[in-house]
């Protein structure tokens, strides 16, 4: 039986890599992407049956851009996955602290360890594509003066010395993951409590409100709402939102009815939460 195919933003030994492995198991085949856009190539040109995608983290927010490439390009959301952040600052086996004067990660890790590279003035912070890349670059290029800030896995993999660990400046610190896939995914319907959707509303005054009024008249609990500008109409918002809910019939009444309420109606994911 072939591996399955799980498209990632980033290479082995990243955050992603790890959720990967924690939900699907060991039996994938990473299919490794740089950024997003190619997360979602990958899925489309059927280089990956599915892709694991950061959406929002409880200290930096949400990841905005994501939103977008998962309603334009028509995927669904199957499922999503949890994951305490540990952020390490690793380098060659043999360096100091004292020794690092280059410090590279991807941009939002660095803002998770803000407090600990402001009291380390003699490191520069360099931005990259990823958490694990820096640390696989060391390693090839047996790169001396510089660390890596990634996860443990990182440095297993890459036999990189662990110099610090846990700097995160929040240590309850966590990123929400969705599973995506170009064609839904059918779950029993008894199995579905949660979901994932899209709308826009007009400019009449309490258009939203009455919008969020349906969703708790239908029993829905909103767990997230997020309002991003409509592109090609200045002053127009849309909204994305997650749901929960204890039976399937209360969302899908709803459903029906924002359907009919609301402009470009879009269900993106019914799946199972996460949190439960």
């Amino acid at each position: 039986m072939k591996p399955r195919k799980i498209a990632i933003q980033g290479i082995e030994g990243s955050n992603h890599h790890k959720v990967a492995s924690e939900y699907f198991g060991q039996g994938i085949e990473l299919v490794e992407c740089m950024s997003f856009t190619g997360l979602v190539d990958s899925l489309l040109e059927g280089k990956a049956e599915k892709g694991v995608m950061a959406i929002e983290n409880s200290i930096a927010g949400s990841i905005i851009p994501n939103y977008n490439l998962v309603c334009d390009n028509g995927l669904h959301i199957i499922g999503e996955h949890y994951l305490n952040v540990h952020h390490h600052l690793m380098a060659l086996p043999g360096q100091r602290l004292e020794d690092i004067r280059v410090v590279r990660s991807h941009p939002m890790a660095l803002l998770q360890c803000g407090d600990y590279l402001k009291e380390k003035p003699q490191m520069t912070v360099v931005e990259d594509a990823d958490t694990a890349e820096p640390a696989r670059k060391i390693a090839r290029e047996q790169l001396k003066g510089v660390g890596a800030i990634a996860p443990a896995l990182a440095a297993e993999l890459f036999g990189l010395e662990i110099l610090a660990s846990e700097i995160q400046t929040i240590n309850n610190n966590a990123t929400r993951f969705i599973i995506v896939k170009t064609v839904n995914k059918e779950w029993p319907r008894d199995a579905i409590n949660k979901a994932s959707m899209r709308f826009l509303t007009d400019h009449k005054r309490g258009s939203l409100a009455t919008v969020l009024n349906v969703m708790s008249d239908c029993n829905l609990n909103l767990t997230k709402i997020q309002s991003l500008p409509v592109i090609d109409t200045p002053w127009k918002y849309s909204f994305f939102v997650d749901v929960t809910f204890e039976a399937y019939a209360q969302f899908e009444k709803a459903k029906s009815l924002l359907a009919i309420m609301t402009e470009d109606f879009r269900v993106l994911g019914e799946y199972k939460n996460a949190r439960i």
